[in-house]
């Protein structure tokens, strides 16, 4: 028998809003820290192939990506090196297919069958001021697919604070199921793929919703509904906002049966030729 990650009140709390904290989910030392540590010896390995003068502390858990606004100072292509990298850190991988993951969605989907979302699972950096990559207002779904059931794993590898900003959440908006979305933004034409996707009538829609974009600590779970809306916040810090994702989905849905669990944009499928009525344009 499967051991019990999360308590009654933490199941409801999760129905009711869509989303869920869970405190010190993840071990610092254990499950952080060899992925902290990776990524500061590949940031360390890319200013050595490029012969880079730019001096760095040693490790710590606080600053394990020392050099990074450094060596993308140089050359913003070397971050995007460390960004393709660092999800193929074998400690991140491990922590991807966590024992610890299925019962948890086992938990909050009883009767599921759970699945890892091929290319739905990542370490985001997001660069201060930089908007090009920030999600707009969204649910998951629309960008990943597979499972119209899903949840994301959201947690961070630095201590996420209103400077650095933290992801934004409508509470409950889950429960109005799947959202029309006009699939090319005028307001941003450099985004691409699911990062174009914006919702018809956005700000009509998130008013409706009591919102919060709480702070997190390295080891914090963030727990994410597919259907929640949410966005990125805006870093206005000094340094990247680092954090994963790994993202889960239920084989039972019948949606995900019906599309052969199809994935999204990062699977080359165009979410209009899958979903066309819920393309408003």
């Amino acid at each position: 028998m499967e051991t019990a990650v999360l308590d009654v009140d933490q199941i409801e709390r999760f129905r009711r809003d869509g989303v869920l904290i869970i405190p010190d989910f993840y071990a610092p030392e254990s499950d952080l820290l060899p992925v902290q540590r990776a990524i500061y010896m590949l940031i360390g390995l890319v200013i050595q192939k490029y012969d880079l003068e730019i001096d760095r502390p040693e490790f710590s858990p606080e600053a394990f990506d020392a050099g990074f606004m450094d060596l993308i100072a140089v050359d913003r292509s070397y971050g995007s090196e460390i960004y393709d990298a660092v999800k193929q850190i074998p400690a991140f991988v491990r922590l991807v297919s966590s024992r610890r993951h299925e019962q948890l969605f086992r938990q909050l989907r009883p009767g599921s069958i759970p699945a890892i979302a091929a290319g739905g699972y990542g370490i985001r950096i997001d660069i201060p001021f930089e908007d090009r990559f920030r999600a707009n207002w969204h649910q998951e779904y629309p960008a990943q697919l597979r499972s119209i059931d899903g949840v994301v794993y959201w947690t961070p590898l630095l201590r996420i604070t209103p400077e650095l900003g933290p992801v934004e959440f409508c509470l409950g908006s889950h429960r109005s199921g799947a959202l029309p979305v006009v699939t090319r933004d005028a307001s941003s034409p450099d985004k691409r793929g699911a990062y174009s996707l914006t919702l018809r009538d956005e700000a009509k829609l998130i008013s409706q919703f009591e919102r919060t974009a709480p702070d997190t600590a390295p080891g914090d779970l963030v727990v994410i509904d597919f259907l929640v809306l949410h966005a990125s916040g805006v870093n206005r810090g000094a340094r990247p906002r680092w954090t994963m994702q790994f993202r889960y989905f239920n084989f039972a849905d019948p949606t995900g049966i019906q599309h052969g669990w199809s994935g999204s944009y990062a699977a080359g499928v165009d979410f209009r030729d899958v979903h066309p009525e819920l393309c408003a344009d």
